[in-house]
């Protein structure tokens, strides 16, 4: 994938894009995550798909300190799409906080999205992980120290989230806007869910601590044209276990974008 940049809202982001001729698929990251993520899942993918996932605000390369709630990172989406010329409905990908965006941007541009897939994350939020991150700021002199301070379950997800900066290694995003996000999708999405008419598809990890699987089919049967499926994964589902849900997915999005 090669990374690349655009301006939008005052802001610049940035984009990873696997190129090709393949059908685009957008894909949307998790909160402290970023699209370097889905690199594995574009090689996986291609060359049938060509797998485009964005930096969202405050993450990643894309600019920091940003106003944070759903109506601009749904405009963030639109803007990534126009900025290729892709005009015509694409899938969807969103893991966690992406999938959230996801199921707004298909109830409120159900002309740019053709199908939906929604990784380890429900409709229901109320989260407040001040207390957990609260540590995290700040620049670290090794980059073990920053490993040892996410500990030893969450280093290992957020290595592509460590940058190196001048005095030690650092988050590339803000542990404080952060939280800004989380507070901006918090709430009851079951209406926005239920709302879009396009395919979707409900992914569970079995040993998510975020998500518990049995919500989440419960939210998948609530919807017409919604299929599930539970891999034996934590909450990043397409990193514990990729080939798994690249087969899944690549089937889905055969049978519902052909």
């Amino acid at each position: 994938m090669r990374r690349h940049s655009f301006e939008h809202d005052g802001l610049v982001f940035s984009f990873l894009d696997a190129g090709g001729e393949g059908q685009p698929l957008l894909a949307l990251h998790g909160h402290w995550m970023g699209g370097s993520d889905f690199s594995g899942l574009a090689a996986d993918l291609g060359p049938g798909w060509r797998l485009i996932a964005l930096d969202q605000r405050g993450f990643g390369e894309t600019d920091h300190n940003a106003p944070h709630d759903i109506p601009a990172y749904l405009s963030d989406a639109i803007a990534l799409l126009d900025h290729l010329s892709i005009d015509r409905p694409v899938p969807v990908l969103g893991h966690s906080f992406g999938g959230v965006v996801a199921c707004h941007l298909a109830a409120a541009r159900p002309d740019r999205v053709s199908a939906l897939i929604i990784e380890d994350i429900g409709v229901t939020l109320d989260d407040d992980s001040s207390a957990h991150v609260a540590n995290w700021g700040g620049v670290f002199r090794l980059r073990e120290d920053l490993e040892d301070r996410l500990g030893p379950r969450l280093s290992p997800y957020l290595q592509n989230s460590i940058r190196r900066v001048a005095d030690g290694w650092t988050l590339n995003f803000e542990p404080a806007e952060f939280l800004l996000s989380e507070r901006a999708i918090n709430g009851d999405h079951r209406g926005v869910w239920l709302q879009s008419r396009c395919p979707a598809l409900v992914v569970s990890g079995s040993e998510s601590r975020i998500c518990d699987p049995a919500e989440l089919q419960a939210m998948a049967q609530s919807r017409e044209n919604t299929a599930f499926i539970q891999l034996r994964a934590g909450h990043s589902v397409h990193i514990d276990a990729p080939a798994e849900f690249a087969r899944h997915l690549r089937a889905f999005l055969e049978d519902s974008c052909a």
